[in-house]
């Protein structure tokens, strides 16, 4: 996708499933590690859009990338965003830092799979993409929408649901 926001709908509705065994933020970290390949095509005209970052192959590299260094930015991110306090830190298991990023990776190598044409995701062992076309641009795009709005409004209702005081009897 051309927009590294829009995999983040796919990340919202996973964090509203799995709840604290998974982490937006490094999710949302290893979208932006993905991207970084893209971007510098776009930047300086060479290279291939979506090259060996976007295979099952590479990004399995940066999701491990990812995870490394995600999990010290999304602990110090939530301490800047004041998520996190002294009282009550909170820490990122590494557990949940490598399933995020390998979550975030491999997602982002189908969704953009569906919807681009020079991306091979099982390169080097062949060139087809068969999920190429299986959605149209602007679906995929909705349905990230649609997966960010609902996941959103999961996540909070659990996070309600698990808030509301236990009635004792």
């Amino acid at each position: 996708m051309p927009f590294t926001p829009f995999h983040m709908g796919s990340g919202i509705l996973i964090k509203a499933i799995l709840q604290g065994s998974f982490s937006l933020m490094v999710f949302g970290w290893s979208q932006i590690i993905m991207d970084l390949q893209p971007l510098w095509v776009l930047l300086n005209g060479h290279g291939h859009m979506h090259g060996f970052s976007h295979t099952f192959i590479g990004s399995s590299l940066l999701a491990v990338i990812s995870a490394l260094s995600g999990k010290y930015l999304s602990e110090f991110g939530l301490i800047i965003l004041k998520i996190s306090k002294d009282s009550q830190p909170i820490k990122i298991s590494w557990l949940v830092a490598f399933i995020s990023a390998f979550i975030g990776c491999f997602s982002h190598v189908i969704l953009d799979g569906i919807i681009h044409y020079d991306v091979q995701p099982f390169y080097p062992f062949t060139l087809n993409n068969p999920m190429l076309g299986n959605v149209s641009f602007a679906s995929m795009h909705k349905l990230c929408l649609y997966a960010g709005l609902f996941g959103g409004a999961l996540f909070y209702l659990v996070q309600w649901h698990n808030r509301k005081p236990k009635n004792s009897k």
